[in-house]
C-alpha cells in the first residue's frame, strides 16, 4: 500500500469518489429546478454514498465480513451513480463528452473498490 493510511480519506479511491461527487454536485447546480428532489437529489446522494459507505468500511475493518458489505454498499452506489448519470444524459443535462468522462471516473472509482472486495485482507485490521 505504500504510504501510511491513516483513515479512509488517505485512500485513493476516497479522494477520487469524493472529487467526483463534488463535480457532480457542481453540475447538477444548472439543472432544472423541477429536477430538485429527483434527479439532482438522487445522483448526489448515490455519489456521495460512495464516500460515506467507505467511511463506515474503515471504521469496520476489524471484522472482514463487515468491510466487505459497506464495500458492496458503495459499489452499489457507484452502479447507481452510473444509472443518475445516464438519465442526465437523456434528458439534456449534460453532453455527451461530459457523460463519458463521468461515467469513465465512476467506472474508475468502480474498479478500485472492486479490487479492494477481491483482496480485503491488507485493510482489514489483523488479530493480536
Amino acid at each position: 500500500m505504500g504510504e501510511q493510511i491513516k483513515s479512509a480519506k488517505d485512500l485513493r479511491v476516497y479522494k477520487r469518489a469524493y472529487d467526483l461527487s463534488m463535480e457532480i454536485f457542481t453540475i447538477s447546480k444548472t439543472w432544472p429546478a423541477e429536477e430538485k428532489f429527483s434527479l439532482t437529489d438522487q445522483i448526489r446522494r448515490s455519489s456521495r454514498s460512495v464516500c460515506a459507505n467507505l467511511r463506515e468500511a474503515w471504521a469496520k475493518r476489524r471484522y472482514e465480513a463487515h468491510f466487505v458489505s459497506k464495500l458492496t454498499d458503495a459499489d452499489g452506489e457507484t452502479a447507481e451513480t452510473d444509472t443518475w448519470l445516464d438519465y442526465a444524459l437523456d434528458c439534456g443535462y449534460i453532453v455527451a463528452d461530459e457523460h463519458a468522462r463521468l461515467t469513465e471516473e465512476n467506472r474508475a472509482v468502480g474498479s478500485m473498490l472492486g479490487s479492494m472486495l477481491n483482496n480485503p485482507q491488507p485493510f482489514v485490521i489483523k488479530k493480536q
